[in-house]
């Protein structure tokens, strides 16, 4: 059977790869430290799941409108309302099966052949493949280590043709955790207006941010900059909802609109309890969103320092999501090796620690380390790498 050409040309997704390779060792039965998780390993606090068996309970266990509940959206609304004081009509917000999904109804409905859409390096791995399946461009502008990885206006400028779309930021980024300052994010925003490129804010870690930094989202800063943004957020990272599937969109009515036009004839509608157990997310508060927050930040304070101190390792500290993007291209020619995939894979094979190679992210230098698992584990994965390090060393 001869398969489609767009699905012909995707990427494996590394991050999959690697936890795919962890998981047969652990099958084998070798104690693998496995660090490529997106995910909080939380489980959803217990408020939440309580809404939802809840709603079924009281029978709604049938289709909801294709955008979203309608209380679902009201409670979207008031957290954008709360977290970034802007203001949002139910007609412009778009609810969807997780944020990856939204994301992909986003470009599907916003892309033709030939269309570009900028996409910084390192990126989620997710995002060229989305653009490429809506037979978009991705043409990529290389955010600097030096400078904490984040893309300057001149360098989005010059990346800028007649033929782009729109600019994805992802502040906290994943696989970095760059966090983009107001000042920043204004920069940049003004530089899409003056070409009317769309910014595509996602900002699904934006309540995992550490060292009493705020997160701002582009949208909050000026009625134009709101105007030209659509952001894309979801409960997943910040609820520990990874599993349930709720994202959503907010942005101009006539892109909203038609997200909403083609996910009645792909979804039909997010799923229904998992809706109800949002809601409760955004209009009750048990505090377990500060204390996974603290946990992370505990977890990142204690391994950073460790890791750094490794041979041949370099590393942006990161400001939010919970990930560590260290360098190893010095540790891994160091250790003999080509290049990092290789050094990652015998890391695996010999000291069974799995990272995710940074290729995948396009940083081949560079490696993702989750440090969303537990601190015992994280400090025992950083000590097995040292020593695979020093041991390996010429």
């Amino acid at each position: 059977m001869k398969l489609s050409t767009r699905v012909s040309t995707l990427t494996p997704s590394s991050t999959l790869a690697i936890t795919a390779k962890a998981k047969e060792l652990k099958e084998q039965g070798h104690d693998v430290i496995g660090l490529g998780a997106g995910e909080p390993d939380f489980n959803t606090p217990q408020y939440i799941i309580d809404a939802a068996v809840r709603s079924m309970e009281e029978g709604h266990t049938k289709y909801t409108p294709s955008a979203g509940l309608p209380a679902l959206k009201q409670a979207i609304i008031g957290k954008f309302k709360q977290d970034q004081g802007i203001t949002y009509q139910p007609a412009e917000v778009f609810v969807g099966t997780g944020a990856k999904h939204v994301l992909y109804t986003l470009f599907q409905a916003l892309l033709d052949e030939g269309d570009e859409v900028i996409i910084p390096i390192p990126y989620w791995v997710s995002y060229p493949e989305q653009v490429k399946l809506a037979d978009g461009t991705p043409v990529y502008v290389e955010g600097l280590e030096s400078n904490e990885f984040k893309v300057t206006p001149e360098q989005l400028e010059a990346t800028i043709t007649e033929k782009t779309k729109a600019f994805i930021l992802n502040s906290p980024s994943n696989p970095t955790g760059t966090l983009y300052t107001m000042e920043e994010l204004e920069a940049l925003g003004n530089v899409c207006l003056k070409h009317d490129v769309l910014i595509i804010s996602d900002e699904i870690y934006e309540k995992l941010v550490y060292g009493g930094v705020q997160h701002v989202s582009v949208a909050e800063i000026s009625p134009d900059l709101k105007e030209q943004t659509i952001i894309v957020n979801g409960v997943s990272k910040s609820h520990s909802m990874t599993g349930w599937r709720i994202g959503y969109a907010a942005g101009n009515v006539k892109l909203i609109n038609a997200m909403t036009n083609l996910a009645s004839h792909s979804t039909s509608n997010p799923t229904t309890n998992a809706q109800y157990g949002t809601i409760a997310a955004y209009t009750e508060d048990d505090g377990s969103v500060e204390i996974m927050r603290a946990a992370f930040e505990e977890r990142l304070n204690k391994i950073y320092e460790q890791l750094i101190n490794i041979p041949g390792v370099s590393c942006v500290k990161p400001k939010g999501a919970f990930y560590l993007f260290p360098n190893v291209k010095e540790a891994a020619v160091m250790n003999g090796f080509d290049n990092v995939d290789d050094w990652v894979t015998a890391l695996l094979e010999e000291e069974k620690v799995a990272l995710v190679p940074g290729s995948g992210f396009g940083a081949p230098d560079n490696v993702r380390l989750s440090y969303a698992t537990s601190l015992d584990l994280l400090e025992a994965a950083i000590e097995r790498i040292e020593r695979f390090v020093r041991n390996k060393t010429k």
